[in-house]
């Protein structure tokens, strides 16, 4: 039986080589697999899923009037999976949700949850309230001193943390650190 699955983790977590593995995986086997990933980030390339490891695949982007849904029904797969699902309005999440219960398709969607002033996004809170099974993919706080699990996100400009401001600012070990809460409340900004 078909699921939308949420699998959700910090920056660096390893989030999008296992949204790559997946699609090697179903793709070994003879399968059709249909990526997605939102056309906000195009840190990689437009239309690129990519992780920091270097391996990277073509996937379609998502803009506002992208129907999930549709593109989807007019190409079926044998999975969808979905990249920074954390960019993606509400209702392109309720789109997957469809295509889970009336195609048939799983769908695994990867993500953030929150952003860097620990509020959710909008899809990240759609892929929480719609999903079947939520997952979390754990990684450390960068502070090379700390070992605690890392469960939010610094963002650093000029050498100093930012906590207010807009919710959206695409960006990777340049702006934005995975951190444990203690680390984001005390950052030892001279040691990450």
């Amino acid at each position: 039986m078909a699921k939308l699955y949420y699998r959700f983790g910090q920056m660096n977590a390893s989030k999008s080589i296992q949204l790559l593995t997946v699609a090697h995986n179903y793709e070994e086997q003879g399968k059709k697999v249909s990526l997605f990933t939102p056309a906000i980030d195009a840190r990689f390339g437009q239309g690129r899923i990519a992780s920091r490891v270097g391996i990277a695949k073509h996937a379609m982007p998502v803009d506002d009037d992208t129907n999930l849904f549709e593109l989807v029904q007019e190409a079926p797969s044998d999975c969808v999976l979905v990249d920074e699902v954390q960019f993606l309005r509400a209702y392109h999440i309720r789109q997957l949700a469809r295509v889970v219960d009336q195609l048939g398709i799983p769908v695994i969607m990867y993500g953030l949850m929150k952003d860097y002033r620990n509020q959710l996004f909008e899809g990240s809170e759609a892929a929480v309230l719609w999903a079947d099974q939520i997952e979390e993919i754990k990684t450390i706080c960068a502070d090379p001193t700390c070992n605690r699990k890392a469960t939010m996100i610094l963002k650093i400009k000029d050498g100093k943390p930012v906590y207010t401001g807009e919710q959206i600012e695409v960006g990777g070990n340049e702006l934005y650190r995975s951190v444990c809460r203690r680390h984001y409340f005390h950052p030892n900004l001279a040691e990450m």
